[in-house]
């Protein structure tokens, strides 16, 4: 009997020592549920009025620019000045050769001499044709007496007619080539003139403090009239062309039309820039419209050089500056209240400069109280009520 109950014991003596242990065993802790804290930072705001800025990629041009040309055909004798030198007003930029343009001149001289001479002669022939003209008419008058007493013939009459007839025709003539002596002696000194200015044109001199552009010709080429031999273009007369959006037009125009000055700052070549929005192009295309900005004098750029600048727009009022990671789906921003989030709407105006080399965004949003927190950390997964704590 024993060995038959006995592993029956060692059952119930295990079962027993297994309730023992459950009932004596220690009460763990009850577990409060508790909410993550996210740890972020944020920055008080305060509205106020900005310029929020308008990035730009234009070409530098020359409106100005002037192309200096041959007057006449002739030989280039001389040529003084290469690509990209700078020269002062009145500098002498070329010569023609004179031997292809003082004979104009000469010829034109000698046909204003020769017909001035021709009106002092005609003026002399005039007085002896009126007197032949008188003496014509006194021997009509003395034929047709003679004739009217039948003392003489019908053909002697008619004679003294035809030389009254051609004497009263040389004076109709030479009256008629006096009176358009003036004309003729215009149109002469007008050649002359013209002869005159291309000789003086001969010697081509900038018209203004310039730098040259391009050169086309070289001492010694036979050139064509109105060929182009260089051009040059003012030293504060350079612009940087930019295509501007057609949804910023209205405002620019706006702004200009008030007075107000709009600066534009790049770089190049480790130079700083500065232009001032001078004018909109008249016509607009499907990318937006033209603007001219004026670059400072001293701006070290060739034509058609490639420049990014940023343009200060008008003062926007009533907007605040927040980093870029500040923004969340694009539309809005998350305001710290009570320790906990909500979400904002926005209406983005455009972008800050701060000059530190990261841009800020420029907002406006009414529903922002002054010195009210918002959170600058950007979070994947934040939501409204979603707990944080702002790290100072």
């Amino acid at each position: 009997m024993l060995r038959r109950s006995l592993p029956i014991l060692i059952l119930l003596a295990g079962v027993g020592i297994f309730v023992l242990l459950k009932l004596t065993r220690p009460a763990p802790h009850p577990v409060a549920p508790t909410e993550r804290i996210w740890r972020i930072e944020a920055v008080a705001v305060q509205p106020s009025a900005q310029h929020p800025i308008l990035p730009l990629f234009g070409q530098v041009e020359a409106p100005d620019r002037v192309q200096v040309a041959a007057p006449v055909a002739g030989r280039l004798l001389e040529l003084r000045v290469r690509d990209g030198e700078q020269v002062a007003a009145g500098t002498v930029l070329g010569q023609l050769d004179p031997r292809d343009l003082q004979p104009r001149v000469t010829k034109a001289r000698a046909e204003l001499e020769k017909e001035r001479l021709k009106l002092s002669h005609d003026q002399q022939a005039l007085a002896q044709e009126r007197e032949i003209l008188r003496l014509a008419q006194v021997a009509l008058e003395r034929a047709e007496t003679v004739q009217a007493k039948q003392l003489g013939s019908v053909s002697s009459v008619d004679d003294a007619r035809e030389r009254h007839a051609r004497a009263q025709l040389a004076v109709t003539l030479r009256e008629q080539s006096l009176a358009e002596h003036p004309a003729r002696l215009a149109a002469l000194e007008a050649v002359l003139s013209e002869a005159e200015r291309d000789l003086a044109r001969g010697t081509l001199r900038a018209p203004f403090a310039a730098r040259i552009g391009v050169v086309k010709a070289a001492a010694g080429d036979q050139l064509q009239a109105n060929q182009t031999l260089l051009t040059l273009y003012p030293l504060a007369g350079l612009y940087v062309r930019a295509k501007i959006p057609g949804r910023y037009s209205d405002e620019l125009r706006q702004a200009l039309a008030a007075g107000e000055q709009l600066t534009a700052s790049g770089q190049s070549a480790g130079r700083t820039l500065q232009a001032v929005l001078e004018r909109l192009s008249g016509e607009a295309d499907a990318r937006g419209v033209d603007a001219l900005l004026k670059l400072a004098p001293d701006a070290p750029l060739p034509l058609g050089a490639l420049v990014e600048l940023r343009l200060q727009r008008p003062l926007a009022p009533d907007t605040i500056a927040v980093p870029v990671a500040a923004l969340h789906g694009g539309d809005r921003l998350f305001a710290v209240r009570d320790g906990r989030l909500q979400s904002v709407p926005i209406e983005r105006v455009g972008e800050l400069d701060t000059g530190a080399g990261a841009g800020q965004v420029l907002l406006r949003v009414p529903t922002l109280q002054p010195g009210e927190r918002v959170m600058t950390t950007h979070l994947p997964n934040a939501i409204d009520t979603l707990k944080v704590e702002v790290v100072e």
